[in-house]
């Protein structure tokens, strides 16, 4: 079983194209994408190269991202709520999809202690997000965790 963090941000992957395709295609880029990552480690987008996703591991990423998307309703209204003055449509693609991942892990998932969903989050921040990302990650989700 891959680690919780190379986990995550498969997750974050496979979600931030959540905006840019039509609800029915969203299974099938997840297999795309799930299909692609071999080659993505070749190109040293993740830190531990030579590890591939085992069948397992498929099977629960894909069981995950279809939760997260099942959820997505509640989480966006949760993020819109914390972030006074900001329409999602404002929030930079990375950040919403990082904090939608971690909203989910915060409320839906009892596995992640809301802690380390928003550390995790504002990890990914760093890696993925604008410079002010995280401090504005870390707000937003400071605020759902009250």
């Amino acid at each position: 079983m891959m680690k919780r963090r190379e986990i995550r941000e498969h997750l974050f992957l496979m979600l931030f194209c959540n905006d840019f395709y039509e609800a029915e295609e969203l299974k099938e880029q997840a297999e795309l994408y799930l299909n692609s990552v071999e080659l993505r480690k070749e190109e040293g987008l993740f830190e531990e190269e030579g590890c591939s996703i085992s069948e397992d591991d498929k099977i629960y990423l894909k069981s995950r991202f279809l939760d997260v998307i099942c959820h997505l309703e509640e989480i966006d209204s949760m993020i819109e709520t914390a972030s006074t003055g900001w329409k999602l449509n404002r929030i930079g693609k990375e950040e919403l999809t990082i904090m939608r991942l971690a909203v989910y892990e915060m409320k839906f998932d009892e596995e992640v202690p809301t802690k380390v969903a928003i550390n995790e989050a504002v990890e990914l921040a760093k890696k993925y997000g604008e410079d002010s990302a995280r401090s504005f990650v870390n707000g937003i989700l400071a605020k759902i965790a009250e």
